[in-house]
Parts: C-alpha cells; sequence; structure tokens
C-alpha cells in the first residue's frame, strides 16, 4: 500500500462521473475552484494542499467546448505540479482530437501527437484513457499510458439485456428468442468487434464504408449474414450519428430483425439526435464516458415506442456506467499493481473478468484493496497477473 494518499480532482466537463468515480473508491473529491473570467481566460485555484500526493485528474471532453475542457485540465495539472504532488495522473475517459492521430494530407498536422505533447509539457506523469480511437497514440507520450477497455462492460450489458447463454435474445428486441449478430460498422472497428463477438460466442459480420468527405458516409456494403437475427453494431464513438444511421439502414435492408448500436464514447454532436430520432435503429447503448444533456436524452426517449406488433419506433438511449472501471484503474495504480486479466483457457465459466464479477456480486470497488482480496472474493475463478503492465 502506498504511504501517500489519492487526491481526485476535477473541472467543469464532468462531475456526475467524478462523483461516482471517488464514491466507488471511498475517497473525497479534492476541493478546487475552476472560473472562467469575462475574456474567457480559465482560472484554477486547489483548495487544499496536494503536497507528495498521488493526484488524479479526471476530465472528461464536452461537445461544445472541448477546447476549455482541455485548457481547464493542462492548468489543473499545472497548479498540482507546481505545488509539489508526487505524481499527477491525466484520467481522459475519451481522448481529444483521437481522430488527427496521422497526417492523411500533405500539410495536416498530427494533432493528438500535440496534445500528448501539451500534458507532459504541464506535468503529467501518467495518462489513464479508455478505448482510444487509435492504439498508436500511446507512442506518442514518453509517460506511460493505459488504454482501459469498456468491453467487459460491454459483454455484462449484452448477458442481461440482450441474450441468453444460448446466444438468444430475451423479448424486448422485436420479439422472443432470436439470434444475434455482432457487426462492425467499419473495417477499422473489425478487430474490436470481433474480440467481442469471440468471447460471446456469436457470429460476426462486417460493413465496409466509403466516405465522400469527413463525417459524410456515401455508400456502404455487407460482409457477412444478418439475416434474421438481432444485429449489434460495435463501435468506439458515435458523433454526429451518420455512419450508425446507415449501417442500420443496410443492416435492415439486408434482413435483420433489429438493430442495437452499443458504443464506448457517445459524443451526439452536431444534428446526431435528429438523425437518431428519424433513423431504423432501435437502441443506443453508451457509456458515460462523456456528458450527454438531459434535454438530449429526454429528446429520444420520450419520441421511442414499441406498436402493438412489437415494432420498435425511434431510438431508445441507454447507459453503461464505467466509474467502476476507472475508480479500480485509479487503484491499482496508486498501489503499484499490474492489471489483472482474464485467462481464457483457465476461466471455467463464460469470459467475463474480475471487474464484471465484482459488477455481479454487488461488491464495493475498496473491497479489494490487495491482489490476495481480490483471488479470495473470486472463489473457484482462475485468473493470471501479467507482471509487466501488457494490455495484450
Amino acid at each position: 500500500m502506498a504511504s501517500n494518499s489519492i487526491k481526485l480532482l476535477t473541472g467543469n466537463s464532468h462531475p456526475d462521473l467524478a462523483k461516482k468515480v471517488a464514491m466507488r473508491l471511498g475517497v473525497e473529491l479534492t476541493k478546487i475552484m475552476v472560473l472562467q473570467y469575462s475574456n474567457q481566460e480559465t482560472s484554477v485555484t486547489i483548495g487544499e494542499s496536494v503536497r507528495d500526493e498521488d493526484v488524479f485528474v479526471l476530465q472528461s471532453t464536452r461537445p461544445n467546448d472541448i477546447n476549455d475542457s482541455l485548457m481547464e485540465l493542462l492548468i489543473i495539472i499545472s497548479a498540482c505540479k507546481t505545488s509539489s504532488a508526487r505524481r499527477i495522473t491525466a484520467i481522459l475517459p475519451n481522448f481529444p482530437y483521437a481522430r488527427q492521430d496521422k497526417k492523411d494530407k500533405s500539410r495536416a498536422p498530427i494533432t493528438a501527437k500535440l496534445m500528448a505533447n501539451m500534458l507532459q509539457t504541464a506535468g503529467c506523469n501518467h495518462v489513464i484513457t479508455m478505448d482510444l480511437h487509435a492504439s498508436q497514440i500511446q507512442g506518442f507520450f514518453n509517460v506511460p499510458v493505459d488504454n482501459l477497455y469498456a468491453e467487459p462492460s460491454s459483454i455484462k450489458w449484452i448477458r442481461e439485456n440482450l441474450m441468453h447463454q444460448t446466444g438468444e435474445t430475451r423479448t424486448e428486441i422485436n420479439g422472443p428468442r432470436q439470434e444475434c449478430v455482432i457487426v462492425s460498422p467499419d473495417a477499422g472497428g473489425a478487430k474490436r468487434a470481433t474480440s467481442l463477438a469471440d468471447r460471446l460466442d456469436l457470429p460476426f459480420a462486417l460493413i465496409h464504408k466509403e466516405r465522400s468527405r469527413p463525417n459524410e458516409v456515401s455508400r456502404m456494403t455487407l460482409v457477412g449474414s444478418v439475416q434474421d437475427k438481432v444485429a449489434i453494431l460495435v463501435d468506439d464513438m458515435a458523433d454526429t450519428c451518420g455512419t450508425l444511421a446507415k449501417a442500420a439502414d443496410t443492416l435492415l435492408k439486408n434482413g435483420a430483425k433489429g438493430v442495437v448500436a452499443l458504443v464506448t464514447h457517445g459524443i451526439l454532436s452536431g444534428n446526431a439526435i435528429e438523425t437518431l430520432k428519424k433513423g431504423s435503429l432501435s437502441q443506443l447503448v453508451i457509456t458515460n464516458t462523456v456528458p450527454v444533456e438531459q434535454e438530449k436524452i429526454n429528446a429520444l426517449n420520450e419520441n421511442f415506442y414499441v406498436d402493438d406488433q412489437g415494432k420498435t419506433h425511434g431510438c431508445k438511449l441507454a447507459f453503461i456506467d464505467i466509474a467502476p472501471v476507472l475508480a479500480e484503474a485509479i487503484r491499482r495504480t496508486h498501489n503499484g499493481e499490474s492489471p489483472l486479466r482474464p485467462n481464457k483457457s483457465a476461466v471455467t465459466s463464460p469470459n467475463i473478468d474480475i471487474l464484471t464479477l465484482a459488477y455481479m456480486k454487488a461488491l464495493p470497488i475498496n473491497l479489494f484493496r490487495s491482489r490476495d482480496m481480490a483471488w479470495r472474493s473470486m472463489g473457484q475463478y482462475q485468473y493470471r497477473i501479467i507482471e509487466d503492465g501488457s494490455n495484450t
């Protein structure tokens, strides 16, 4: 156990998520005042000492003020550095500018690399993020980067809400006992989708898309069969939702009985809500890495209904809470522990990781203060520890 304590700070971008993480850890949020002057400059005042403490700064990005949220994060990190914090870990559930990870035009910047430079210059010693759009972004940093995955939480949600252990869906989605298929909306997400399909023992299909310009898809082609199945679209982010809407249309035209989208980062910018309301997607499931305004949630859910024939109209919005995942990452980082990964050959029940087991048993994260306690709590489930901290 580390001798210094956890100091969890947050800006104005996603206080609800920060409160949930703090509650899971059993700590109070560190007092901090983040203000914006009339000229739009940001001012930060930390209300208690962070000297020689293990500091974690949780800051997401809101669709309409990404740059303000980013500046808040950088200034908070700098304030902690000049206040003699022992270590500063930036927690960015949704990494900003992740789609600008390469030079795809002759004079285009690699803005994701710029984000890495700015965080390190501010004083960041460690970064925790989730489902990076491109995993090679980790290589832009000279400090450790932990890329967490929403897959275990997604598997748990699918098992509880869409399917039985036999691979058949429950009655809420377009009638009783229908088979599921995991679908990637593009080639870039094929690895993510196939991993999910393998762990759920479900078939896989792929949509090949051609873009005429950014955020605009011109044509989609389905590879694989979705005939008479409920299609589960899996992606890392839903921005304007044009891709998801067109993918849902493509799947229904190819015989799918219903389409559900499971996405890590629900950005929902621009005309996303109108696109979803008018589209053929029956449900959008996102994590709470990005804050979503209550007006958007109400606009979707109030428009959703099921008719007498069991057909869905509109798009229902649901959430997966990733606060337990972030809290466990903080605990392991603070205690100097390596990540736990399930050994698939040794698991005697469906492939689920230690966090999923904790959810099922309703155990608070702060019970797992050591590896030994975690192993004892899991009973007959066998896990191996990856000592090098690898994400593979």
